[in-house]
């Protein structure tokens, strides 16, 4: 396969094999959290890896706390296969997941993904992957002013849940699953735990604000990436309840306009690579280095996802 290199690391990190996947992660977590840390995204192929309940096991191998769905603040219907493996994105095939960190438009997120294909899909449904750090680097030569505006006054995300679950769209989470609410009292509970603004809606949705959030991150090692949900808010959060170009602001009100946008998304097309999932594929992402998507595709899918805390 095709892959690209940063800074001297191949990306994603392919490591080819054919045996026990949770044999393999148990033994060699120092080396895969190395390779890891130097291009964000490790790529485990042929190995076996045949269900759901494997996929569980080689993530239970890592040996780092899990985070589950239901704790967090996601946007997406997903369903659970075991307590921590679930499906990445009900969403229906015809709809793109663009570009973003996992729940970078909230203030829980995790800090890695797992993902296991289960069935590729016969044509289409790749995992775009950008690398953050390339993005902001290349995006502060491009578009220095908006780099600066994101730096020193953040960001504001507005979104709508609806009351029951809607499958058909990306951002169709209900609010009682999204924030763990059987009642509006005990949503309104958690929204100012949280510090994120709320309007009910007269069908019974929710629109909330969120407080503001980091667009841009410096991770431990100094590196500075494109930590937020920006792009895919943009280009995807629309649906018979949300319109993207009232879900994003800066962090003092002013709205994140097509112009504001232009460039990252450019650049993150630039720099996209698609991972072509084979069955039995495992893929290990780090979650504020690298960005990920879902393409369109026909047929029959089956992605499963794990976050760990």
């Amino acid at each position: 396969m095709k892959i690209q290199q940063w800074n001297g690391a191949d990306f994603p990190h392919v490591i080819a094999g054919s045996d026990s996947l949770p044999e393999y992660v148990a033994a060699n977590q120092h080396p895969i959290n190395q390779a890891l840390a130097a291009c964000g995204a490790i790529l485990f192929r042929g190995f076996d890896v045949p269900t759901a309940e494997d996929f569980d096991a080689v993530v239970q191998a890592y040996g780092e706390p899990g985070f589950t769905y239901s704790e967090s603040l996601s946007n997406a219907v997903r369903v659970n296969v075991t307590d921590r493996v679930f499906t990445a994105n009900e969403a229906p095939p015809d709809t793109s997941i663009y570009l973003h960190h996992e729940m970078a438009q909230t203030p829980l997120y995790p800090s890695k993904l797992f993902f296991y294909c289960q069935i590729a899909a016969e044509k289409g449904g790749a995992t775009p992957l950008c690398r953050s750090d390339i993005l902001i680097d290349q995006l502060r030569e491009a578009d220095p002013d908006l780099v600066a505006r994101l730096e020193s006054r953040g960001v504001r995300y507005t979104n709508v849940m609806p009351a029951s679950d809607d499958s058909g769209s990306g951002q169709g989470r209900s609010w009682r699953s999204t924030l763990n609410a059987e009642t509006t009292e005990d949503a309104e509970s958690r929204l100012l735990d949280l510090g994120y603004g709320w309007e009910w809606m007269d069908n019974g949705s929710l629109r909330v604000t969120t407080p503001v959030l980091d667009a841009v991150r410096q991770l431990p090692d100094g590196r500075t990436v494109f930590f937020n949900q920006l792009i895919a808010a943009f280009r995807g959060w629309s649906d018979q309840r949300n319109d993207a170009s009232r879900a994003l602001s800066f962090g003092d009100g002013e709205p994140i306009t097509a112009d504001d946008m232009r460039e990252a998304i450019v650049l993150s097309d630039e720099l996209s690579f698609d991972t072509e999932w084979e069955a039995g594929d495992v893929m290990l992402i780090d979650n504020f280095l690298v960005m990920h998507g879902r393409r369109p595709f026909e047929g029959t899918r089956r992605v499963l996802a794990s976050l760990i805390s």
